[in-house]
């Protein structure tokens, strides 16, 4: 009779971990190499794919990429439609009134990029008078709009990032913003070297910035805790140097 009791709690166990449904992350729809992006058989891969891969295989949580429109990812979190966020998203203060956020897994600085011939500095001064791009609903938009705006011509705002880029090279922007890592992607493309350069750093401002990448989580969501343990846990293994390493040649985690 104990045996029958123990298969029976074993086989109920079984069963209730299988049912389990995957851990749905929420990644922008549209590419963002070097971060996400999907390939010719549209799988996701990318720098924060194989960080995400070996946070749940540490975390031992099945996991699936969920695309999601990145205007709409915050509300798709607290609605319950993905579980987490995992998609370059800046931890900022006005976030935080929102969704809870992981420990930052990297912090890398923005970049102001304007057309190859310009004399444009990535400051107030070098971009009175211009057109800028931006992406949408990114920290990105609220800096152009606190340190640029006042003195532009115009603000244009794009649903992805390559739509911006895209509009530089073809002579209807005068310069966009965006993550520096994300930039020298599309500066190190046949399209991007022909037309476009770095005209620097835009200094630094947490508040609107943030303080690096994390993810993003429900309010009071357990598995923060769970996350947390993992990053911290693979970059002490020495598995997030690794990955890090086939990307990039500098140390994207930041200060």
């Amino acid at each position: 009779m104990k045996n029958l009791v123990l298969a029976a709690f074993a086989a109920l166990a079984i069963g209730t971990a299988a049912d389990a449904a995957p851990l749905k992350i929420g990644v922008a729809a549209e590419p963002y190499p070097p971060f996400t992006s999907p390939d010719a058989n549209g799988n996701w891969v990318g720098w924060e794919v194989d960080f995400m891969n070996a946070i749940c295989k540490q975390a031992a949580l099945e996991c699936v990429i969920t695309p999601t429109a990145w205007d709409g990812i915050i509300p798709a979190l607290t609605s319950g439609q993905i579980d987490v966020i995992m998609s370059s998203m800046s931890i900022t203060s006005e976030r935080k009134k929102t969704i809870d956020f992981s420990d930052k897994y990297y912090n890398t600085p923005a970049m102001i990029m304007v057309a190859k011939d310009s004399a444009a500095t990535p400051d107030a001064a070098g971009l009175t008078g211009k057109i800028i791009g931006v992406q949408v609903s990114t920290v990105h938009e609220a800096y152009t709009e606190k340190y640029f705006a006042p003195v532009a011509s115009e603000v244009k705002t794009y649903q992805t990032q390559d739509e911006a880029n895209q509009d530089l090279a073809a002579g209807r922007l005068d310069a966009a913003m965006a993550d520096s890592v994300a930039l020298q992607v599309f500066l190190d493309s046949d399209v991007g070297k022909a037309c476009c350069k770095s005209a620097g750093m835009a200094a630094d401002d947490k508040e609107i910035l943030g303080d690096g990448v994390g993810f993003g989580l429900r309010k009071g969501d357990p598995l923060l805790a769970t996350l947390n343990d993992a990053i911290k846990a693979i970059r002490a293994d020495g598995t997030y140097d690794a990955i890090t390493k086939t990307y990039f040649a500098f140390d994207v985690y930041g200060e």
